[in-house]
């Protein structure tokens, strides 16, 4: 049986953590008076489902059941989880817990809060101890972290019980030890944004250049290293105390305005607005979240590569799906998720072969990745080495189509490695490829068996993957008639 979230709030944020739990195979019930609220949480789930696959090596699971719950009682019923989300107005927040211990008062609530200390949103509550700041950020589906803030109040276990499952879920969980206000991050953008309003206001800068200023230069940085790293690193070798020795006097310089606030008069607004209208105008909301979406998954790709930041937190939620991971015995295994980039298209704006094979290496290493022949297994001497292709053309990709890679296999023994890979669009097969694959010490340079430990995780796909009818293309020959 599904384990069940509820979400009280289905903004930007409350459907944001809808998609998360339900993309992770939880049943969502959604509590929101706005009569858009289903559409608006349908459009950021598209959004979800058109991104989050993207980011996962292994099969995603079974989607959960999403319920539009009349009533605030309805919604968190049964819940295992609850997580408010709705405007920032301290005396909305206590009305809403009210009403959820009055039937729920020792079931987990979080709160999306990204002000309020935890103390301030327990307070006349039933049950204190049982509400506690969980505060993500926007696009919740994607981003990891969740700024975990409990009180002297809050029963710690239960914290530890949500954390465990905020990483479930994917989300990494940082333990913030004492209540402030605005908790550690937004502290952070508080400052940047402060700075930011002045120089516009002065006009030192626009805000397109000021958002240049930040996605060319430190953005990056801070994206794979933050700041105290990145701020060791420019102490050259010497580190830390260098940097501190040379820039440190620099703080007592008036650089910032950091303790003064720009008065939001009619024309600071309008300035403002104004400068954001001529540098994104151009895009819709939904154009410029879609391009956003598809910009943090190649940079979490990226850092998924190396091991890295939040690449590490995608690896660790991979690897605890993939030990309660049970091979479909019904239907190949859905191993990749991919969209038809500019690259990949040729004079005609069609897919190019090359790309059709691109794509089958992509469905083939996340399937090797799956049972244990990663990176690491490779750096050890050992590898899957492609023997023999067969690939057969069924339709056509063109740009921005989104693409997904299943993977059969035929038969597999101590040495070899058949499968059979589907590139398809809207579930229709583009493409069909056909590999052989040879388990290969690279150091001898010859095929020699797979480790048990390999094994162990190959075989029982393959024997859950015989009963599966076997495709009509498979040992076709070049040329052989439909």
């Amino acid at each position: 049986m599904a384990r069940k979230a509820a979400i009280i709030g289905g903004g930007v944020i409350g459907g944001g953590w809808a998609a998360r739990f339900l993309l992770n195979g939880w049943d969502v019930a959604v509590f929101d008076p706005d009569p858009e609220a289903a559409r608006k949480i349908n459009e950021v789930l598209a959004n979800a489902r058109a991104a989050l696959p993207a980011l996962s090596d292994i099969p995603m699971m079974a989607e959960g059941v999403l319920t539009m719950a009349d009533t605030l009682t309805d919604a968190v019923e049964g819940a295992e989880y609850i997580q408010e989300s709705v405007s920032e107005r301290l005396e909305l927040k206590h009305r809403v817990f009210a009403q959820i211990q009055q039937s729920c008062p020792d079931t987990l609530i979080g709160s999306s809060t990204s002000g309020f200390k935890p103390s301030e949103l327990q307070q006349n509550a039933a049950n204190p101890a049982m509400i506690f700041v969980a505060h993500p950020f926007n696009p919740v589906y994607l981003l990891p972290l969740a700024e975990v803030v409990p009180s002297a109040a809050s029963d710690l276990e239960a914290i530890e019980r949500a954390k465990k499952i905020l990483r479930e879920i994917g989300m990494f969980p940082l333990h913030v030890r004492k209540e402030i206000d605005a908790h550690i991050a937004d502290r952070f953008l508080e400052a940047v944004w402060r700075e930011a309003l002045w120089l516009v206001k002065d006009g030192v800068a626009t805000t397109e250049e000021i958002d240049e200023a930040i996605r060319m230069g430190f953005g990056l940085r801070w994206g794979q290293m933050g700041l105290f790293e990145t701020y060791r690193v420019a102490g050259g070798e010497a580190g830390m105390k260098h940097f501190m020795a040379q820039f440190g006097p620099c703080l007592q310089s008036p650089w910032t305005k950091l303790t003064d606030v720009p008065e939001f008069t009619e024309e600071l607004v309008d300035l403002i607005a104004g400068q954001s209208d001529a540098q994104s105008g151009q895009y819709s909301i939904r154009e410029l979240e879609r391009i956003r979406d598809s910009n943090l998954v190649g940079f979490l790709r990226a850092l998924k590569d190396r091991d890295w930041g939040a690449g590490r937190v995608l690896r660790e939620h991979d690897e605890r799906r993939r030990v309660a991971f049970t091979p479909p015995k019904d239907t190949p295994m859905v191993m990749a998720h991919m969209q038809v980039l500019p690259s990949w298209i040729d004079y005609n704006g069609h897919m190019t072969e090359s790309r059709y094979l691109y794509a089958s290496s992509e469905t083939t290493d996340a399937f090797l990745r799956f049972i244990g022949a990663d990176m690491d297994y490779v750096a050890g001497g050992f590898s899957y080495y492609t023997a023999e292709s067969h690939i057969m053309h069924r339709g056509e990709a063109k740009l921005g189509d989104h693409l997904t890679g299943t993977l059969q296999v035929l038969s597999a023994d101590e040495k070899r490695l058949h499968v059979f890979v589907s590139i398809q669009k809207d579930g229709q097969d583009v493409a069909t490829i056909e590999q052989m694959l040879l388990h290969v010490d690279m150091k001898a340079g010859h095929a020699t068996a797979a480790p048990q430990v390999i094994r162990d995780r190959l075989l029982p796909i393959a024997n859950a993957h015989a009963d599966l009818p076997r495709p009509k293309a498979v040992g076709r020959a070049t040329g052989q008639r439909k």
